[in-house]
């Protein structure tokens, strides 16, 4: 990992470097060009004597002296009797001096000071005149550097590195691991197989939500298989140069070749093997780097032990080819941890900490459902500095659950005045969110209510998460509708007003809605029908402009029932509504307990 980290920051720097000399060389000649438009427009403007009238003069034997540098084109000249010397610019040097010296042979009596050019300014033109040229130079060279210079992949090398990251690192994913297990034996010892007729498999596409491990479980395998490791995310193989992309992908794969048996691994595939089009410019060049990925994976010999591995968190956009057998043989879901993987997660990032005797990782993995194990290693961190800060000797629970509430929802805010009106609005509408979820049977489990702004929020209703869903049914979708609109229900019955805290609640409740009209076909006028306008934007359009004010009328629909229903049960419980938002107004913090007894 350092080796990686030295060779990214040399990389980095290089490229500094060069933009660095490039801005400078620019500047160098936007200045000159400056001074030498200066330079003209005063010349032009102190010209008062055109080189005809000058020789009219010599001619008449008028002119007492001349002054110029050797190679200049401009000739100071001073006139018999008049005190102020005047410029002429003359259009050749070498000629002019002779016709001078011609005229004073000749008896003009013309004084001739011939001064040496100045060695600086020599230099300077010259190297105005090279300005071209080496900024072409320079173009070149940085053209190279991107072309190839330094994009050798960075490698994970067991012999030179000493990759520490194991199975045993890697929590949550047994299946997954047992699975990889495979492709380290494949690795370790490639004959076996061969001679048993089985073939290694070209690829393999770990997919999964960001944070869940995949790139994580990528350098595991290459930690057991204690093979050469080449990585490369997706979007460096894109840049400003057409067939840049494509010739990264052969060096890549010349590299791999040459250090076989090892694992190439592309992080974020889907920024090149999106599904190819038919467009231009950035698209042209996209689909000429995905084209000779696929030419590449094909391209691998039987005695050739070489895995790829890819990740991304939407394999929907890849590529039909990119995903056939052949190329990328198997595809792995990397799912949200269970409690049992969110406790063994927690155990491996609580190393190094510690805890009270009051913290119990089981029961924080079973308050945490719906978790990525980075956000598992971001809470415990975050716990870590927040009982730094509060010079607590280890780290408590009351630690953790601010860490919980600063991630999922926000800084806490207790430094902001808050008018009474507002803190009277957010109240009800807080209790609002309550309520109407204690009257409902999948909403039921609140956490804790607050009013305490937190990041961009005035307030919050957490719900506890102590149970992981698979599954989510239509009722409990349109209960969690019900529960969104609780909040602004509240609003209009109490203060027969409504504000924009509930901006952020109507826009999940209507992505609900859409989701369960558009996405799960759970729609009793249009049936089980899916339109994914991500993956066709045009698919809507193709269906009519009749079935999408279908889908429209059906959204409306559920949103106005679940805000019906929502004002029903406030209106029937508007004396817990009242003592709910009163202790809230009093207490700014209402726990579990707390409101149960309020309710009851």
């Amino acid at each position: 990992m350092n080796d990686e980290k030295k060779q990214n920051e040399e990389n980095k720097n290089s490229y500094k470097i060069i933009y660095i000399i490039i801005t400078i060389l620019l500047i160098l000649a936007v200045a000159i060009l400056t001074i030498w438009l200066i330079n003209s427009n005063n010349q032009k403007e102190e010209n008062n004597m055109t080189y005809t009238e000058l020789i009219k003069q010599i001619d008449e034997g008028n002119i007492e002296k001349i002054e110029m540098t050797t190679g200049s084109t401009i000739a100071k000249v001073k006139i018999r009797g008049e005190e102020e010397e005047k410029t002429v610019l003359i259009p050749s040097n070498q000629a002019f001096i002779e016709l001078v010296q011609n005229k004073k042979l000749e008896g003009s009596n013309i004084e001739l000071n011939q001064k040496p050019q100045n060695v600086f300014f020599s230099i300077f033109q010259y190297g105005f005149s090279l300005l071209p040229t080496i900024l072409l130079v320079v173009l070149f060279i940085l053209v190279f550097k991107m072309q190839g210079w330094g994009d050798k992949g960075k490698i994970y090398d067991s012999e030179t590195t000493k990759s520490k990251v194991k199975f045993d690192d890697v929590a949550g994913l047994d299946e997954e691991k047992t699975e990889m297990i495979e492709i380290v034996n494949f690795l370790k010892e490639p004959k076996k197989f061969y001679e048993m007729g089985a073939k290694i498999p070209r690829g393999v596409l770990l997919c999964g939500q960001p944070g869940t491990g995949k790139t994580l479980i990528a350098k595991a395998i290459a930690g057991e298989a204690k093979v050469p490791f080449i990585s490369m995310s997706g979007s460096e193989f894109i840049e400003m140069f057409a067939g840049l992309g494509a010739s990264r992908v052969r060096k890549l794969f010349e590299k791999a070749k040459k250090i076989s048996p090892c694992i190439v691994f592309i992080d974020e595939i889907d920024a090149i093997g999106s599904r190819r089009t038919s467009g231009s410019g950035a698209e042209t060049e996209n689909n000429q780097t995905l084209n000779q990925l696929l030419v590449e994976m094909d391209g691998f010999d039987t005695e050739e032990t070489i895995i790829v591995l890819a990740a991304t968190n939407r394999p929907e956009m890849l590529d039909k080819a990119l995903l056939r057998p052949g190329r990328f043989d198997r595809r792995i879901t990397i799912a949200l941890p269970d409690m049992r993987g969110r406790e063994e997660i927690l155990k491996i990032h609580a190393k190094g900490k510690k805890f009270d005797d009051d913290v119990s990782l089981k029961d924080i993995a079973g308050d945490t459902a719906g978790f990525t194990g980075a956000e598992l290693a971001n809470i415990l961190n975050e716990a870590a500095i927040i009982a730094t800060i509060k010079n607590h000797e280890a780290i408590t629970h009351e630690d953790i659950e601010s860490a919980v509430k600063k991630v999922t929802v926000g800084l806490e805010k207790q430094s902001r005045v808050i008018p009474e009106k507002d803190k009277k609005l957010t109240a009800y509408h807080e209790a609002g969110h309550a309520i109407v979820s204690s009257q409902l049977e999948s909403q039921k489990d609140i956490k804790e209510i607050s009013i305490i702004p937190r990041g961009v929020a005035g307030g919050y209703t957490m719900y506890k998460t102590n149970e992981d869903k698979y599954y989510i049914s239509k009722t409990e979708m349109e209960e969690k509708i019900v529960a969104l609109l609780g909040g602004r229900a509240a609003e209009k019955l109490v203060l027969n007003d409504i504000s924009t805290g509930a901006s952020n609640d109507i826009e999940v409740a209507t992505q609900i809605a859409k989701d369960m009209i558009t996405k799960y076909g759970m729609s009793d006028n249009l049936g089980p029908i899916s339109i994914n306008t991500e993956k066709d934007p045009y698919e809507l359009q193709i269906l009519g402009e009749k079935f999408g004010d279908a889908i429209g009328a059906e959204v409306k629909v559920i949103l106005d029932t679940a805000y019906v229903k929502a004002q029903t049960i406030l209106a029937n419980n508007m004396d817990k509504l009242n003592k709910v938002a009163q202790t809230l107004i009093e207490k700014e913090v209402i726990s579990t307990e707390e409101f149960e007894k309020i309710i009851k």
